[in-house]
């Protein structure tokens, strides 16, 4: 029997490059055949298989920006690509790679599977851009593809706002290794021993103005440090956060690192009293499944992604109200009861073991591309 031909159509950032990485090197390569193609300026290092071995892959002008010139361009050379390795899925990832893999797979007339990682009309403010990328949305759904959401919060979107029909609507949870920890740090430790946590550039998306305010809120009632990964070089709100913090002389009270390796934010979770995230928005956070399967509870927003992942009362809360002062509760409750806190740690690792170890859930994703491929 020969291997079914996957391509995948993305622009390998962030999260995106995660998904797509920890797909690669835990599918069956002897029954799947994957091959890439993305931008010319995201990943660096090569995609590899399971076995290590490097996959083929194709860099095109694919670009998270809104350029016509640049979308025509891609979306002629990705149809020229398809016709010419003739998949039998196109798996497309995230807003620019959906608009350029969709066009180009049903111009090729190739199925095609499209997973959002958060839908692009949630990103933005702005009731313009709102509106215009939800029509895009609306406008692709059809035809010869398919939705294959991160969460059922996604999949539930996806029906209820973009207008996709149920049975062209796929579900599987973003799913990671076990994670190793103990490792020793890589980066030099200047926070107390004693800390929560969160991963995530200061943006819109990460809502990290309120974050600072529920610190200013726990500072007033205890002693207590944030570690703040995944800052960046550059990112939207962050001028604004350092500008939070000095108003609220929380200085000492938060430590921000700009970029840490993998192997770091795994010791630093682990280390951590518990994960908070105030996220507006999540397709299902990574950040929050290796919290879980470090074993360690959660302090969530009521968002996509987030909700999914925790259970209120069971591995965490999940703050409905949106309130600092709710926020700031829950982790005094937490932080107060060792028992209760252990016991929330206990039943996040269970969890992440039923449903998000990627080394169980992958057979999921191997059945729904069975299913889908062309015959």
């Amino acid at each position: 029997m020969s291997k079914i031909r996957v391509v995948h159509v993305l622009n390998a950032v962030g999260g995106v490059d995660v998904y797509l990485r920890l797909l690669l090197t835990n599918v069956n390569n002897a029954k799947f055949e994957n091959i890439i193609i993305h931008s010319t300026d995201d990943a660096k290092l090569p995609f590899t298989d399971k076995d290590g071995n490097i996959l083929q892959d194709y860099k095109l002008p694919i670009y998270r920006e809104i350029s016509p010139l640049r979308d025509i361009q891609a979306i002629y050379h990705t149809f020229k690509l398809l016709k010419e390795l003739k998949p039998d899925i196109v798996h497309t990832h995230s807003a620019k790679g959906g608009v350029i893999g969709r066009i180009a797979a049903k111009l090729a007339r190739v199925p095609v599977l499209y997973t959002p990682h958060a839908f692009s009309y949630l990103s933005t403010q702005n009731p313009f851009k709102r509106n215009l990328y939800l029509r895009i949305e609306k406008l692709l759904r059809g035809g010869n593809s398919a939705l294959l959401a991160t969460s059922p919060s996604e999949a539930n979107r996806g029906v209820l706002e973009v207008g996709f029909k149920k049975e062209k609507v796929l579900l599987y949870n973003n799913s990671i290794e076990p994670p190793q920890s103990g490792k020793p740090l890589s980066v030099i430790q200047t926070w107390p021993d004693k800390y929560i946590c969160t991963v995530g550039r200061p943006s819109y998306q990460k809502n990290t103005l309120l974050l600072i305010e529920i610190m200013r809120e726990l500072s007033m009632v205890r002693n207590i440090h944030l570690v703040l990964m995944g800052v960046g070089h550059y990112c939207e709100d962050l001028q604004k956060v350092k500008s939070l913090i000095a108003q609220f002389n929380l200085q000492d009270k938060i430590t921000m690192l700009d970029w840490a390796p993998r192997k770091d934010i795994f010791t630093i979770i682990s280390n951590s009293q518990l994960y908070i995230s105030t996220s507006r928005y999540e397709g299902l956070p990574y950040s929050i499944i290796e919290s879980m399967a470090l074993g360690k509870p959660c302090v969530v927003s009521d968002c996509d992604g987030n909700r999914d992942l925790i259970i209120d009362g069971y591995n965490g809360y999940v703050i409905k109200t949106g309130k600092v002062t709710d926020y700031a509760d829950k982790i005094c409750t937490l932080l107060d009861d060792e028992i209760q806190k252990d016991k929330m740690g206990e039943n996040a690792k269970r969890l992440y073991e039923e449903k998000y170890n990627i080394t169980t859930t992958i057979k999921q994703l191997e059945q729904h591309y069975k299913s889908f491929a062309k015959d």
